[in-house]
């Protein structure tokens, strides 16, 4: 399955809103697409000021990087966008097994979660 890398903000935006899942390396951001889009994986990384100067960011996109391409390509479900983001001094430091657990646990628990319903339907319900 092929992987390609998310660019736009409004596509990391979507995802935010999605499902979320933080563990001690990483949080994970992702989302199921409309039907008629490409059934890709799409993959997106950031890692923000927290984390440090722009070698431990960039050291920790390059980790986040690596275990995705191993892990969301072996476990990732097609039409889905992931958005990983970097923790402050975890990501960087953590063991690389560790940190691809992290993820795989991650995907388990963000694909076994029920889908947001939208407001209107479930105050309307009531």
């Amino acid at each position: 399955m092929k992987m390609i890398t998310l660019k736009s903000r409004q596509d990391f935006a979507k995802a935010a809103r999605a499902s979320c899942y933080r563990s001690q390396g990483l949080i994970l951001m992702a989302r199921k697409r409309a039907g008629n889009q490409n059934e890709d994986i799409r993959v997106g990384f950031t890692a923000s000021k927290r984390i440090g100067g722009a070698c431990l960011r960039n050291r920790a996109k390059r980790r986040l990087r690596e275990a995705a391409r191993v892990v969301i390509g072996n476990s990732g479900l097609a039409g889905w966008d992931y958005v990983l983001v970097g923790v402050a001094k975890q990501t960087v430091r953590r063991n690389f097994q560790s940190l691809m657990q992290d993820l795989r646990v991650a995907l388990q628990q963000v694909h076994s979660r029920r889908p947001r319903q939208n407001q209107k339907a479930t105050t309307s319900s009531l």
